[in-house]
């Protein structure tokens, strides 16, 4: 289900983790095929770091991870619950509720607010 980032990943990649300088390298010789679960599980120290970083995206960046999300595209249902409920909440902050509404429909999961 993985894909090959776009320069605007890798743009977004970079921003949620400066730390990489700019290497989406998996470390496994191959590129990470997912933006936010390498920044969940190898870059976030806990799920206020995700959060922080997250919220650095401005709502263009947002809505166009919420969007891969909803072609399937970028895979959210292997983060830990609260990393993805951080990702829900931004969605909703700043794309909008209804947004959240779709993707949390359209994965079939429970919204635990």
């Amino acid at each position: 289900m993985g894909r090959k980032l776009s320069d605007y990943d890798r743009q977004i990649f970079h921003k949620l983790a400066p730390e990489s300088d700019g290497s989406v390298d998996s470390g496994a010789g191959h590129d990470f095929p997912f933006i936010l679960r390498p920044i969940s599980h190898r870059f976030a120290e806990d799920a206020d770091d995700f959060r922080e970083r997250l919220y650095r995206l401005d709502p263009e960046e947002v809505l166009y991870l919420a969007d891969l999300v909803l072609a399937n595209q970028e895979e959210i249902t292997s983060l830990d619950d609260e990393d993805r409920d951080n990702f829900l909440q931004l969605v909703e902050d700043k794309v909008s509720p209804d947004k959240r509404k779709e993707i949390v429909h359209h994965l079939g999961i429970v919204d635990r607010r």
